[in-house]
């Protein structure tokens, strides 16, 4: 029987985010497969292919928690718009102008984008698929990209057509995810896994809440779902479901800005999961990001990129914007009670990587495969040129990892055992088409719409 093939990376700074396996300034690692073999110093692997890991910093693959995939080819669009005007510009406007073509390639542009940025695992909330072909699209776009994600299947935004209800008031179709169970997921074993992007009780009636809660349960599947921005379509709705038994784990509240303390402190204690997206929320007006507020309350948060048409696609960006925010707010809370900052930092650069591996991971329902460098799990892995100038020296790798590091710093991508991006280059054959079918599909969107920029006012 041939032996699988092993790749060993040799004499790197090592940091394998898993406490029992500890992280090396000159360490190892072996890949047997698609599989972590082993983690340490002077490994031995008979007929392995060597990597040179001198000046690098290998870790595990980045998980980015959530994105809207579908709106890669809108890049910068919104980056001026507060949340209203996303509402009204491209949930009630350019979504509306998607064919099946544009989800599939904004999608296939935005993974390999991801994979690009160092990114291995994807939380691809795609919430534009108005018919079985346009989420079929998304799905095939994942599968081709060689990503690994979670396709969070969700509903469109529009304002309701005459004699049609509001889209709060239609429960998640059921039918369509028993439909994707039985083609593209029947396995949980694939690169490409599938989850639910439901409404919640913020945008949707007491009714679909409670259903969707209930189909997420039966099918033991993650049901992530944005919490802010205006005002609860129910209010009251959490606490009706946390009465029935609702609220637990496989839940997953994106952003959460208006929760209370309490709320979120029962969450984390009921095993909700919490996923922010530091710079949008900023940015767009849901309030200040809530990574201190889970903290305080015994959870640790995932994060995410959130939307392309607003901001960029690294999450070395997003890990060091959620780290700055809550510094801030954590100083500016010391000096108004006690007169002085703090002693100490409040929140580390080991969290902030933790955060966007490990716990991006366990949003995902994929912490038993991927998330840290521990042998057994699956060989996800980003290595960083840290000979770079913007990189060197190293004194403190975590440091150097969230506070230097750029997309320009990532040198290899490994998914699964394979590369993807290799030596600083996407091992990709046809990286000129899907640019260019992404610009083509962009201007027609933007085009048929007028939305104004700084350009044309």
């Amino acid at each position: 029987m041939a032996q699988e093939p092993r790749t060993l990376i040799r004499n790197a700074i090592v940091l394998s985010m898993d406490d029992s396996v500890g992280d090396f300034l000159d360490g190892d690692v072996l890949v047997a497969g698609d599989r972590i073999a082993a983690v340490g110093q002077n490994l031995q692997a008979d007929q392995a292919e060597v990597i040179d890991g001198r000046g690098r910093i290998v870790i595990p693959g980045i998980v980015n928690a959530h994105m809207h995939t579908w709106q890669t080819g809108l890049r910068g669009l919104t980056s001026n718009m507060t949340l209203l005007e996303y509402f009204r510009w491209v949930h009630r406007g350019l979504a509306t102008a998607f064919r099946p073509e544009d989800i599939y390639i904004a999608t296939l542009a935005g993974a390999i984008g991801q994979i690009n940025a160092g990114a291995t695992t994807l939380g691809d909330w795609c919430h534009n698929n108005p018919t079985s072909d346009h989420t079929d699209a998304a799905v095939e776009a994942l599968f081709e990209s060689g990503i690994r994600s979670v396709f969070l299947h969700g509903s469109p935004k529009p304002d309701p057509k005459p004699g049609r209800p509001h889209f709060s008031e239609v429960p998640h179709p059921r039918h369509e995810i028993e439909r994707l169970r039985r083609d593209r997921f029947a396995g949980r074993d694939q690169l490409v896994t599938l989850g639910l992007a439901i409404l919640g009780p913020h945008y949707s009636t007491m009714d679909v809440a409670r259903a969707d809660f209930r189909l997420a349960r039966e099918l033991g599947m993650v049901a992530s779902m944005h919490q802010g921005g205006g005002e609860a379509k129910t209010p009251g709705g959490w606490e009706r479901l946390e009465a029935e038994g609702l609220v637990g784990p496989g839940i997953n509240v994106v952003h959460g800005n208006n929760l209370s303390d309490e709320q979120i402190r029962r969450f984390v204690g009921a095993g909700v999961s919490f996923t922010v997206t530091p710079e949008n929320e900023m940015t767009q007006g849901h309030g200040f990001p809530i990574t201190g507020r889970v903290l305080a309350a015994g959870g640790q948060p995932s994060f995410g990129v959130d939307i392309e048409s607003l901001v960029s696609t690294d999450m070395f960006t997003v890990a060091r914007m959620a780290l700055a925010c809550q510094r801030s707010l954590d100083n500016d809370l010391s000096r108004r009670t006690t007169g002085a900052i703090p002693e100490a930092c409040t929140v580390s650069t080991r969290d902030a990587l933790r955060w966007i591996t490990l716990e991006g991971a366990r949003m995902l329902g994929l912490d038993d495969r991927i998330g840290s460098l521990t042998p057994g799990k699956q060989a996800d892995i980003t290595i960083l040129r840290a000979t770079d100038w913007n990189m060197w020296p190293v004194h403190d790798p975590y440091s150097t990892v969230i506070m230097q590091s750029n997309v320009g710093n990532v040198e290899s991508v490994m998914i699964a055992g394979q590369f993807r991006k290799r030596d600083g280059k996407l091992l990709w054959s046809d990286g000129a088409r899907v640019k260019r079918d992404l610009e083509t599909s962009g201007r027609r969107i933007v085009s048929q719409l007028g939305i104004p920029t700084q350009l044309n006012g």
